[in-house]
């Protein structure tokens, strides 16, 4: 049993086979009737595919304008690509720690690393769960910064009744297979701007535009210019097709996730050496993922321990994330002496467990009687 893992049927299937027995397969008809049908979902009025989640937060951080000096604060418990987004555009990530029970950005961290360099802020919605948004919108106004939601785990999920997608500058999504719908790879990035949407459509290829009102001479119909360095970020109408079916669908997996996440949380009340996921309130999670904290000091056996034992029953776990300022790469260039306090404490603790629409509840009963038995044995 994997920890995450996609769902087609029979619709996705014909859905593709439709496309490859068209005459697009690339930059088609599919992919601006995937943007129309996701910017009314997530409640945006612009949406602009992309090849993949990490060429969304490419594209989010250039046409953000993040360059060369400036800083970026983020998250530590987030896959890598949030912060090397801010790289590919020569920026610097500033990691600011988490709020202790909501495993996301926490606006007071974010407050204290706030310098006259700062440029933007890329909260995470960490396994699904919103950041708290008023705050980090509050921040981002008295200092003229802009905001880049990274909502790769987030898609479906609200915050005070608004749609992950319509509140901030650029949001960001992935489309990997274990996210809530897949393209196989693929991205998208959502904006109320219009500047902002023209901008990203021209990153995605290259730069270049045919569209005459932009162009700055016209020498007939066959004409193209490039206007900025971009790249080939596109996505091919196959995959739009796929994310079209998928997105029908979006609803019945996030409500099959919730239920999933409810089961858990039953099962789990009464385990005093787990700590389950806290829920804010304000927030709906989508429930990407399902993230359980090891007691350690009340246990006999070590995170490692526990992880193994869970394979040794063919039970897919994983840890996220390792703290990204952790990774040789930042270490060897200029993070060595960053520490976020509450992330790595959580890092040392964290256990994430199967959570899929396809899981059946015997799966998650199975899961539940699994963990019991090792925490007994330990």
């Amino acid at each position: 049993m994997p920890y995450g893992r996609q769902w087609l049927d029979e619709d996705d299937i014909n859905s593709v086979i439709e496309v490859l027995q068209s005459d697009y397969l690339t930059t088609g008809p599919k992919i601006a009737q995937f943007e129309k049908e996701f910017a009314q979902y997530v409640d945006a009025k612009f949406a602009v595919a992309l090849a993949n989640g990490t060429a969304a937060l490419h594209a989010a951080c250039f046409v953000a304008g993040i360059t060369k000096g400036d800083e970026v604060i983020t998250t530590p418990i987030t896959f890598a690509a949030s912060a090397n987004s801010v790289l590919y555009c020569g920026g610097t990530p500033v990691f600011a720690d988490i709020n202790p029970y909501t495993y996301n950005i926490d606006p007071a961290q974010i407050r204290k690393k706030i310098t006259s360099k700062t440029k933007a802020i890329i909260p995470v919605h960490f396994a699904g769960q919103p950041c708290y948004m008023d705050e980090i919108s509050e921040i981002a106004q008295e200092y003229d910064l802009v905001v880049i939601e990274d909502a790769a785990h987030a898609l479906g999920a609200d915050y005070k009744g608004r749609r992950i997608g319509s509140i901030s500058d650029l949001t960001t999504f992935s489309f990997h297979p274990v996210k809530h719908i897949t393209t196989g790879e693929g991205g998208m990035v959502t904006t109320n701007d219009e500047k902002l949407y023209k901008k990203l459509l021209l990153f995605r290829s290259h730069g270049i535009t045919r569209e005459k009102e932009s162009l700055r001479c016209d020498q007939g119909a066959w004409f193209y210019e490039q206007l900025d360095l971009g790249y080939n970020y596109r996505m091919t109408d196959i995959q739009a097709a796929l994310g079209l079916s998928q997105l029908r669908k979006s609803n019945r997996f996030l409500e099959r996730r919730r239920e999933i996440a409810a089961l858990y949380n039953e099962a789990f009340a009464d385990i005093e050496s787990l700590i389950i996921p806290f829920q804010a309130n304000e927030c709906h999670s989508s429930w990407h993922l399902y993230v359980i904290q090891l007691k350690l000091e009340k246990l006999s056996i070590a995170r490692k321990g526990f992880f193994e034992a869970m394979l040794a029953e063919n039970i897919g776990v994983n840890v996220h994330y390792i703290p990204v300022y952790k990774h040789p790469y930042y270490q060897d260039n200029g993070y060595r002496n960053t520490k976020c306090q509450y992330s790595e404490q959580y890092y040392e603790r964290a256990i994430t467990l199967p959570i899929f629409p396809k899981m059946s509840n015997q799966d998650v009963a199975e899961v539940v009687k699994v963990i019991k038995q090792i925490l007994g044995r330990s």
